[in-house]
C-alpha cells in the first residue's frame, strides 16, 4: 500500500497548497491512502468544519488534530458527525469524537490511524501515550486485523517521539511526529518493520517562525512582551510530510521517503 501522510496544515497558505496539489500527488505516485494533520489550518489554531470539509475535499481520507484539536468550538460537534477527523487518543476522557479509526482504502485494505500526544514540554499534562496506544495496537494487529497502521505522535520533544517509535516498531507501518513544524531528516525503517520520521514538518509558508509571520515572534523574543497577535504567514507553501510503502501480507514498511513539494524548501519526492 502507498500511504502518503502531511504535516500540520499552517493557515490559508497550507490549506491553498493542499487543495491545489494534493489532487495530482495522489495520481502521481498512485497513492491509496492519505493522512493530514489538519490542527493548524484555521489561523494557526484548531480546524473549523469548513476548512475540514475543503481537506477532505482535496484527496485527504483521514485529518488528525492535536494539542489546539478544539480551539475552534465549532468542531467540539462536528468531530462527532465526521468520523474522518481523529484527535488525540489520550486527550480528556470526556472529549468528543474518537483518538483512532480504522478506514477502508484501495481494494477494500484495512488502515488504522491513532494519534497520541506527547507530555514532554507541553503544557498540558495529559495522560500516558504510550500505555493508551499500546491497547490499540495490540487489538489491531498488522497483517490481521489491518493491513496498514499510523501512528501520529503529535508532541514536543523528539526524545519522546524517538521512544514512541520504538515502542511501536514491529506493531505499526508508519510512526511519524508533528507538532513542531520543522521536517526532520531521520526517515528511516527501524527493526522491526516500522518506518519512523521525528517530524513531518508543517504544509505552510517557511519563510515565517514556524508558519507565522515573522515580526511579532521576533518582537517576543527581543522584548519578551506582547504586542500584537501571532498571525500565519501567506507566501506560497511546502507541503511536507513523509511517504510510506507497506507490504499488505506483513503491514511493515517496504519503503520510506520524505516528502517535500513548492514553496522555500528543497524538494524531495518518492
Amino acid at each position: 500500500m502507498r500511504i502518503l501522510f502531511l504535516g500540520d496544515v499552517m493557515g490559508r497558505a497550507g490549506r491553498a497548497a493542499i487543495t491545489a496539489r494534493l489532487p495530482a500527488l495522489r495520481a502521481d505516485w498512485t497513492l491509496d491512502f492519505i493522512v493530514v494533520n489538519g490542527e493548524n489550518a484555521s489561523s494557526g489554531a484548531g480546524l473549523t468544519p469548513d476548512h475540514a470539509k475543503a481537506i477532505l475535499a482535496a484527496g485527504a481520507d483521514c485529518i488528525t488534530l492535536g494539542d489546539h484539536a478544539f480551539d475552534q468550538k465549532d468542531m467540539l460537534s462536528f468531530i462527532e458527525t465526521e468520523p474522518r477527523i481523529i484527535r488525540p487518543i489520550n486527550f480528556s476522557k470526556v472529549a468528543p469524537g474518537k483518538g483512532f479509526r480504522v478506514f477502508t482504502a484501495t481494494q477494500g485494505r484495512k488502515v488504522l490511524v491513532a494519534q497520541v500526544l506527547g507530555q514532554v514540554f507541553m503544557k498540558r499534562p495529559f495522560d500516558d501515550p504510550f500505555s493508551a496506544i499500546e491497547g490499540v495496537l495490540k487489538t489491531h494487529a498488522l497483517g490481521a486485523a489491518v493491513q496498514a497502521a499510523v501512528v501520529d505522535v503529535h508532541a514536543e520533544a523528539t526524545s519522546e517521539k524517538m521512544g514512541m517509535g520504538h515502542w511501536c516498531d514491529g506493531q505499526a507501518s508508519l510512526v511519524v511526529g508533528t507538532h513542531t513544524h520543522v521536517p526532520t531528516a531521520d526517515a528511516m525503517i527501524l527493526k522491526g518493520g516500522t518506518a519512523y520520521l521525528t517530524d513531518a514538518g508543517m504544509c505552510g509558508d517557511y519563510d515565517s517562525v514556524i508558519g507565522m509571520e515573522k515580526m511579532e515572534p521576533l518582537r517576543r523574543f527581543v522584548t519578551g512582551m506582547a504586542k500584537g497577535r501571532f498571525e500565519p504567514a501567506e507566501g506560497e507553501a511546502t507541503l511536507s510530510g513523509v511517504f510510506v510503502e507497506t507490504d499488505d501480507r506483513t503491514g511493515k514498511a517496504l519503503r520510506v521517503a520524505p516528502v517535500r513539494v513548492g514553496g522555500k524548501l528543497m524538494e524531495s519526492a518518492p
